[in-house]
């Protein structure tokens, strides 16, 4: 558990860092999505190119709209809870003394 000092000197994400990265993501994303609505409507389909090309943008722009605002909300709710936010220290402390552990084993069991 963090101390009270602890968690008043715990740094967040601001809210504009929050934006940029769910707007990173969704391109990310909205791309994946149009490449594989693409792919699905010309093969599932047999329908002109345009209209295809018409179905997948409407498709990827609902998509980055209403997944861009809940992957804001969804950041800033988690930058508020601390549950897991050092467990990469407490992994690394742990696995040091698992080998340091095991290195006084072997030690004690050779005695060259």
């Amino acid at each position: 558990m963090l101390s009270k000092k602890e968690t008043n000197t715990l740094d967040k994400d601001s809210p504009s860092r929050s934006v940029l990265k769910a707007i990173s993501w969704r391109l990310i994303a909205s791309g994946a999505t149009f490449i594989i609505s693409f792919t699905v409507f010309t093969q599932a389909t047999e329908s002109a190119f345009r209209d295809v090309l018409g179905a997948v943008s409407l498709i990827t722009s609902i998509d980055i709209v209403a997944k861009l605002v809940l992957y804001y909300f969804h950041e800033r709710l988690w930058t508020n809870i601390l549950w897991g936010k050092y467990w990469k220290r407490k992994a690394a402390r742990k696995r040091y003394r698992k080998i340091q552990k095991f290195i006084r084993d072997k030690t004690k069991a050779n005695p060259d």
